[in-house]
């Protein structure tokens, strides 16, 4: 395939500063080992797993008993076992040793203007909620539900679960109730930590019945504390008075459970995926030191939920010695532009945000660096899903071109990322960087081999530390086994469709079970999208290729309007064209329908899996739990669809 274009070169200012010069300095002066290239870098790390990791764990100073000289105690997938012979805590490793005085984090939302906390402060209130969940009775092993939007509370709550070996779960406060009940029941918390309300593009939205609810639903619970945040109720100061008594931190293995994050759960229960102290602990600190150059100093912010696995990945960035900054609201309201106001506001150094904003800022004509002051933010990574080479120009253009932008892509089954950014490589238009350090990324074929500039399977060929400890209520393992690795024995299938480029760059394509297969030519769906969303009148899209008995599949392209506009035999001609020239003449579709809006998880996915065996006749209950989609009265449209076409 051609060469994308390059966009942006790294000075050698800059790539002499980043944290992966630092750690190849440090690697010379322990080992010897120089490299010329990052992909001579990235092909030992995957090669020497093992001496990777335990030089890593010397590199970010891992507070332990034990030892660490036996990294990798069984190396098949699944159940390979890490650092077997060691006790450590994630939270001790974020928390202690601070300077009580120094900048932790900056929080704002629709309700609240932009305040500080020092590590002091979080100190404090981590303290003051360990001291009460212990007078609770939480202890190693309990769980710690919270129904909490993404404020620093959350945070020093997560901090002192972990502090006592009892594990974490969270769901964002937007979530409806039966969404909730569906994720805490399956882990059975005896505390639930929640809120009274939240405001979400302008509006104000009471919680107190859902939690009444949530906490019905939930025998296993002790106790609820409810954080008084869109009004005065609650008893959070209550249940968690102030404290002169420390943190202290109980350690525990490597692989004790730390929290268990959820699968979009679209049909039936959502998967509860459990992830341990240790690989979390490793894993992030490499991702936002090394692969988004996050130092000491530096302000990190990324837009999400409490729902989303970025929240956890957010709190993590604390361990890098950055400070991080928290966005409770829409990223739509009162403008498209609030995002780059926080940034200016809170000096903000790496932002992160899903491609669909930006995408969102280029199709509404949003000017970053207008009227405000950017010069703190030097990188911004996008991820969620492909963002288009239109996304990488418009950030270019509108940014600025000294502005470092990676896009990255993992997964809420790893708890983070596994291709993404370097910082001494250049930008090409529309790709991710290159692979991670220690991530034995390929990409294979049907036949299991693998390929180079083609398009294929996201596998990972050797374990990664934050591969979950497992699925909750999965004794035997078989579940988890069947979700990745039934396919190809003994390699982690992810169910991305991915392109390793001969440079070592990488083009990820959208989820391989709803790929476009036409005259047996696949093509992923964000290639289509690319084509249709470069259409002006095209604000979003979603594509599915239906089976048909003795004939060829049939492509259907939904498209949403700027404005609801009515879909014009000239806008349908022109999505046409563009399909044709950018994707093939195969990949045109059979019909292109106007929606108001296309479904999406709470973690804003789309639904072209559900669609599509909607649209093949399958029971709408058995397809998706309205309960977790964002908007479930775009689905209810496909319902009506689907049902209008079989008669």
């Amino acid at each position: 395939m051609p060469h994308a274009p390059i966009l942006w070169t790294p000075t050698a200012e800059r790539i002499e500063g980043s944290e992966l010069r630092r750690f190849e300095r440090f690697l010379a002066e322990r080992t010897g080992l120089r490299f010329a290239t990052y992909a001579e870098l990235h092909a030992w790390s995957v090669a020497e797993l093992e001496t990777f990791w335990g030089l890593w764990w010397d590199f970010i100073g891992v507070r332990a008993d034990g030892d660490r000289t036996r990294v990798l105690a069984r190396r098949e997938m699944p159940g390979a076992r890490w650092f077997p012979d060691v006790a450590l805590n994630y939270g001790e490793h974020l928390l202690a040793g601070r300077d009580p005085d120094a900048l932790a984090l900056q929080h704002a939302s629709e309700s609240q203007p932009l305040a500080a906390w020092t590590w002091g402060d979080l100190h404090r209130e981590t303290a003051r909620i360990r001291a009460g969940l212990v007078r609770l009775g939480v202890g190693r092993g309990d769980r710690v539900a919270a129904y909490l939007p993404n404020v620093p509370q959350a945070i020093a709550a997560l901090l002192a679960t972990a502090s006592l070996g009892a594990i974490w779960s969270s769901c964002s406060p937007d979530f409806g109730a039966r969404t909730v009940i569906d994720r805490f029941a399956q882990i059975e918390p005896k505390v639930l930590l929640a809120v009274d309300g939240y405001r979400y593009g302008g509006r104000d939205f009471d919680r107190g019945d859902a939690v009444a609810d949530i906490a019905a639903a939930l025998p296993s619970l002790q106790r609820t504390a409810t954080l008084p945040y869109l009004t005065e109720r609650g008893d959070w100061p209550d249940v968690f008075p102030a404290t002169d008594e420390p943190v202290t931190f109980e350690r525990v293995p490597f692989d004790h459970p730390l929290y268990v994050l959820y699968s979009s759960g679209t049909t039936g229960l959502p998967k509860a995926i459990v992830h341990g102290h240790g690989g979390v602990l490793l894993e992030h600190p490499k991702w936002f030191g090394i692969h988004a150059d996050v130092k000491a100093g530096d302000r990190l912010f990324w837009f999400t939920t409490t729902g989303w696995m970025m929240w956890n990945a957010l709190v993590s960035g604390l361990a890098t010695g950055a400070s991080i900054v928290l966005y409770d609201g829409s990223p739509a309201h009162p403008g498209a532009d609030v995002l780059w106001d926080l940034v200016a506001a809170s000096g903000a150094t790496c932002m992160g945000v899903g491609a669909a904003y930006l995408h969102g800022c280029l199709k509404a004509g949003v000017k970053p660096r207008q009227g405000r002051d950017l010069s703190a933010l030097n990188a911004i990574g996008s991820t969620g899903s492909p963002l288009s080479p239109e996304g990488f120009q418009w950030v270019y253009d509108e940014v600025g071109g000294d502005v470092w932008l990676f896009s990255t892509s993992g997964g809420t089954d790893v708890c983070s990322a596994f291709v993404g950014g370097v910082p001494s490589l250049p930008v090409r238009s529309g790709e991710i960087q290159a692979r991670h350090l220690a991530s034995a990324i390929e990409a294979f074929d049907e036949a299991g081999r693998s390929v180079i500039d083609e398009v294929g399977e996201l596998v990972l060929t050797a374990p990664l530390p934050s591969m979950p400890v497992g699925f909750w209520n999965d004794p035997d393992g078989s579940r988890y086994h069947d979700a990745y690795f039934s396919m190809y024995p003994g390699v982690w299938r992810h169910g991305d469709w991915i392109r390793i480029t001969p440079e070592g760059g990488c083009v990820i394509y959208g989820r391989s079970d709803s790929t476009i297969n036409r005259s047996g030519v696949r093509i992923g769906t964000s290639e289509i999208y690319r084509a249709a969303l470069a259409v002006e009148a095209v604000v979003d899209a979603l594509v599915v290729d239906v089976p048909r008995a003795g004939a060829e599949n049939e492509m259907l392209l939904f498209v949403v309007l700027a404005g609801g506009a009515e879909l014009t035999d000239a806008i349908a001609g022109e999505i046409r064209a563009l399909l044709r020239r950018d994707c093939s003449p195969r990949h045109v579709p059979d019909e292109i329908v106007a929606v108001a809006a296309v479904p999406r998880t709470l973690s804003g996915k789309l639904l072209e899996v559900p669609v599509k065996r909607l649209l093949e006749g399958v029971d709408p209950a058995a397809v998706a739990s309205r309960d977790s989609l964002a908007d479930p009265v775009a689905f209810d449209w496909f319902v009506d669809y689907a049902r209008a076409r079989d008669r």
